[in-house]
């Protein structure tokens, strides 16, 4: 690959497609030159933001002109045609998550553009989070020690989609940052839910996950549309300290030498003896970048440089097969289910 700018095009401008063009139009690197979006009053505003960009109601437009990758922010049923024309055309793509809505298509993506050489990156944002990565790191150094259990919590009032539960809008992102902070994949998944509100297409809006790892560390996860208050909040316990990622809070990253230990010996009912630590709290100092930025970056570089991108297709695959199986669990019952990778 040249050192000349990428030239990027994006499908989809509702919610991330815009947010995603800018990234791309403010890189020196990479060149924004087309969005598509059925919608005209869409790609209006698109015009007004980037009046040097062309705009387009038809996506084969993309596919047909001098692009090297395109991005595309659409419907989750629309992420596996879409991409596999784009694929298919010779463009790089970076798919919004989940990468589709089907793991065999996923597979059949994943195998073009292998077969291909060309990249395929799957939007999961939060791996690019500094917070994330700084979690990441304090995990990954044993100051936590081993992990007991964590407990991640992401809710607000909406936004419902007309397509997919609350699980696969929100959970992609929590799979994403529990398999990269832990750096291992989980090996059983269980879900609970409700339907209350949208009960004409009968899509959950609050879901209850449990995902459990070989080495017995055990995951919850809270998800919900129907929250007064917006939370992102992730507690990670281990053996020898505690941490608290919250991703709205001022200081996202908090280590808390807390803890519990009992004797380490058989004694009677009557002299057992906890102990609890409560030790010093300590921010940690994170240098922020937009996440949104460094996934775009990675992109391009990847692109660029050949390498296999960190939220790669085969990454994506994953994801996309714990939550087939949990909405296999969510519809009977809440079964603890054995995930086939």
């Amino acid at each position: 690959m040249s050192d000349k700018n990428i030239k990027v095009g994006v499908i989809g401008c509702g919610y991330w497609g815009p947010k995603l063009a800018r990234n791309i139009h403010q890189m020196p690197d990479a060149k924004l030159a087309i969005v598509c979006d059925l919608r005209e009053d869409r790609l209006a505003e698109m015009k007004n933001s980037f009046p040097d960009v062309s705009a387009t109601k038809n996506y084969r437009d993309l596919l047909n002109g001098d692009l090297e990758a395109v991005i595309i922010a659409t419907q989750v049923n629309t992420h596996y045609p879409l991409a596999k024309e784009a694929l298919l055309a010779g463009k790089h793509v970076l798919v919004e998550k989940p990468i589709t809505s089907d793991t065999a298509q996923a597979k059949e993506l994943v195998a073009i553009a292998t077969e291909r050489g060309l990249t395929l990156m799957v939007g999961h944002t939060f791996e690019y989070n500094p917070a994330v990565e700084t979690v990441r790191r304090v995990i990954q150094s044993g100051e936590l020690g081993k992990i007991f259990y964590l407990n991640s919590t992401r809710v607000n009032l909406g936004l419902l989609q007309p397509d997919i539960n609350v699980m696969w809008d929100l959970a992609p992102h929590d799979l994403s940052i529990l398999r990269f902070i832990l750096d291992r994949d989980p090996v059983t998944v269980s879900a609970h839910g409700g339907v209350y509100v949208n009960t004409y297409r009968n899509l959950h809006e609050v879901v209850y996950m449990t995902v459990t790892f070989e080495d017995g560390a055990l995951a919850n996860l809270r998800l919900s549309w129907l929250d007064p208050v917006k939370l992102r909040r992730l507690t990670v316990v281990g053996s020898k300290k505690m941490l608290v990622y919250d991703d709205i809070a001022e200081d996202k990253v908090v280590v808390f030498d807390k803890g519990v230990e009992v004797p380490p010996y058989s004694v009677t009912e009557d002299e057992f003896r906890a102990s609890y630590r409560h030790g010093e709290e300590t921010k940690v100092a994170i240098e922020w970048v937009e996440p949104l930025r460094a996934e775009c970056q990675h992109f391009v570089d990847c692109i660029r440089t050949g390498a296999t991108p960190r939220s790669s297709g085969e990454v994506g695959l994953k994801i996309l097969k714990v939550l087939e199986t949990a909405q296999h669990s969510l519809l009977n019952d809440g079964a603890e289910l054995k995930i086939d990778y």
